[in-house]
């Protein structure tokens, strides 16, 4: 059954919209990307023209000439080392032969593919105080391209055009108001000479929306917004009026939330583009919709079309959020058989834990299951509506009590994508099994001109100093690797991990599965059983999907390594659950007989005991400071001051023990050059001073409680 299946899924793909010849291909001048070959991307094996290789974001590649037979020959053809250590995510391009990638910091590299030389760097210079707008690292998940230029989204919200021989920049557009807080980390996509990007911000005051321009001339063609602005003004687009009847309130005061941040799919034959929505902001949803209401489009995937942006369907996955379950995630599009016929469908995993399957062409809830060992915040799906039925507790802004949920904020599954294998028939996914405390904050919040706006307590909920409850939380925090069967909606096969934030995943018509992991290895699987066939040490997190490109009948697979994001940035003592962690940013490629080699690792990190100042704050001061690093600073700096690889862990700094140092980086912004900027606008001098009392705090906590057995 399995093989007709993978049959009538490999003859559907060839069948589809899709099949422009080769001989057409070959005939377009100057290896430009035209609307014809980006259609006919599925059957041009040799390259990778877009970040998900087809517009149906299936990351799956037709090569073979590395398979399951010969995968343990897998070698090191070339590597680079990168710039910037921060968070590395990006999938390269490959377009006749050079490798196009960018990297964190949106900056841009050109290399050919076969040898590793690096043709040129393009560096938009994105200011280093953007990061205090960035949720999750400085991070890029990749480029487009479109006739003979690679367009980027920059971290300030640019979308630029660059001319892809030179890496010379044709045109910049500012995407979003810089009096906002709004960041792209997203790849673009093009879609018959329209780029494609959306942005993100729903932590902050951001009301999303995603948008179109002229790839030739970088005019705006039109926009889409997500969540509706105050009624008292005309709507942008018809679909918002529906959308404004799911709110309460004076929720456009807060943004809204709602960011298109990563997802975007197309089908062609259908002429539907499809996105994810992110969370509602803030997350505490009795803040910016008091009365209730599911809050549409947040969380959501909608459908509009592709010229237009006309609205034609969506589907709400999460009404009415409050987990900070985004929607956002990799969106995937297939030929399957439902109910003993061929259906075209969208594939979902979000962060809720419910994988879905919709109708592609109408939106109609077809199935949902979940992908993870367990859920707790909803009792069940609708089998007919597919809408969640939350458990009375999950409601924490209406109880007043804090919820711990099963997935957390950090999502069942993640940005990290998934693949499909038209052999096999599963998809397989990065998967996280990872609880989250929730508790809302108290009646007197108000958003704040920096920093997150979640209307949440951070504070209440963050990681205390003991050993029993520490240990509990990381044997709690674990990842796998799962291949899961769409149509029957079950695991086919599983593997573990020692814990979450894993890469993302490529499949292969070698009957391999490709993904890096926290803990620094690169894997190769046999796609139909799981089994491990090869693997290599890279010295670094994996968070980034790989891809394989072909230069002269030499099959190639590349990925990124550079460990960074939210998890590492954010979670304080489960930063490292996986093993020491460390930043070393690479492009890695390989090819069966490579035999380059990485230079020695450097040894792991150590951290030194604690040894603080004397504790001078009154415990009045300390609790003040908890309540403000907990939203102002641990995004950054750590849940509970504990960091992680990438960023300063305050507990062992010296200025501790110097008011007036202390206070120059923090209000003065004497290191914004840096990313640290001066937190003047929401905090006085004597606030800051308490959180340098709270910091101090926690670290003699923390030298106390290594001690202890």
């Amino acid at each position: 059954m399995r093989q007709f299946l993978g049959s009538l899924l490999a003859a559907t793909l060839l069948i589809s919209g899709c099949s422009v010849q080769k001989s057409e291909k070959q005939g377009e001048s100057n290896g430009a990307v035209t609307h014809a070959r980006l259609l006919a991307a599925n059957q041009d094996a040799d390259n990778w023209l877009t970040v998900g290789r087809t517009y149906d974001e299936q990351r799956y590649s037709p090569l073979e000439q590395i398979s399951d037979q010969n995968v343990g020959k897998l070698g090191l053809a070339w590597y680079s080392d990168l710039d910037t250590a921060r968070g590395q995510e990006a999938t390269p391009l490959v377009i006749d032969g050079v490798l196009y990638v960018s990297t964190a910091w949106s900056l841009v590299k050109a290399y050919d593919g076969a040898t590793g030389k690096l043709l040129w760097t393009y560096d938009p210079k994105v200011p280093r105080e953007t990061l205090v707008r960035a949720c999750c690292d400085a991070v890029n998940r990749g480029l487009a391209a479109w006739g003979n230029l690679l367009y980027i989204g920059t971290l300030d919200g640019r979308l630029i055009a660059i001319e892809r021989k030179t890496g010379t920049p044709m045109w910049s557009v500012d995407t979003t108001e810089k009096d906002k807080v709004y960041t792209i980390t997203g790849a673009p996509r093009v879609i018959d000479g329209k780029v494609i990007i959306g942005n993100g911000g729903a932590e902050y005051i951001a009301r999303g929306y995603i948008s179109a321009y002229d790839a030739t001339t970088g005019k705006r063609v039109w926009r889409f917004h997500t969540v509706p602005g105050d009624p008292s003004q005309p709507f942008e687009q018809p679909a918002l009026a529906q959308a404004a009847r799911t709110w309460t309130g004076e929720w456009w005061k807060y943004g809204g939330g709602g960011t298109v941040w990563d997802a975007i799919a197309y089908d062609p034959d259908l002429d539907l583009l499809y996105f994810g929505t992110a969370n509602g902001g803030p997350w505490n949803a009795s803040v910016r919709s008091p009365q209730g209401g599911d809050n549409l489009f947040t969380s959501s995937i909608v459908a509009v079309r592709s010229k237009t942006g006309e609205y034609v369907w969506h589907f709400q996955e999460t009404p009415g959020d409050r987990w900070d379950f985004d929607s956002t995630q990799h969106i995937m599009l297939a030929t399957l058989p439902v109910n003993g016929q061929l259906r075209r469908v969208v594939l979902h995993a979000p962060k809720n834990g419910f994988f879905y399957m919709l109708d592609a062409a109408t939106g109609k809830f077809l199935s949902a299951k979940p992908f993870v060992r367990a859920i707790n915040w909803t009792r069940d799906i609708d089998p007919v509506t597919g809408r969640p039925s939350p458990i009375p507790a999950a409601f924490y802004d209406k109880t007043g009590t804090p919820f711990i949920s099963l997935p957390g904020a950090a999502g069942a599954h993640s940005w990290q994508p998934m693949s499909f294998s038209p052999k096999t028939g599963l998809v397989y996914i990065p998967v996280n099994e990872v609880s989250f405390p929730y508790a809302a904050a108290g009646p007197d919040w108000k958003p704040a001109e920096l920093g997150y706006n979640t209307a949440m307590d951070a504070g209440k909920t963050a990681m205390p100093a003991d050993i029993r409850q520490r240990g509990m939380a990381r044997a709690g925090s674990t990842g796998a690797l799962v291949a899961w069967d769409p149509v029957a909606q079950k695991t086919r096969w599983r593997v573990d991990y020692v814990g979450p934030w894993n890469g993302g995943s490529l499949s292969t018509a070698g009957n391999l599965v490709f993904e890096g992991t926290a803990n620094g290895n690169f894997i190769a699987y046999s796609a139909d059983k799981g089994q491990k066939l090869w693997w290599m040490p890279v010295q670094s997190g994996v968070m980034a999907a790989p891809m394989t490109y072909s230069i002269n009948g030499v099959q190639y697979v590349a990925v990124m390594a550079g460990w960074g994001g939210v998890w590492d940035v954010a979670t304080g003592v489960l930063a490292d659950k996986s093993g020491p962690i460390r930043n070393i940013s690479r492009l890695l490629v390989f090819k069966l007989g490579g035999t380059a080699q990485l230079p020695a690792a450097p040894p792991p990190p150590t951290r030194l005991p604690l040894d603080p100042p004397k504790l001078t704050g009154s415990p009045q001061q300390v609790e003040q400071g908890k309540a403000l690093f907990a939203r102002f600073c641990s995004v950054c700096h750590g849940d509970a001051a504990v960091s992680g690889a990438l960023n300063p862990d305050l507990r062992y700094s010296a200025t501790l023990e110097n008011a007036n140092t202390w206070r120059i980086i923090v209000i003065d912004g004497v290191l914004k050059e840096g990313g640290m900027v001066s937190w003047a606008p929401v905090m006085t001098s004597q606030e800051a001073d308490n959180i340098r009392h709270y910091v101090t705090a926690r670290a003699h906590e923390d030298a106390a409680l290594a001690k202890q057995p």
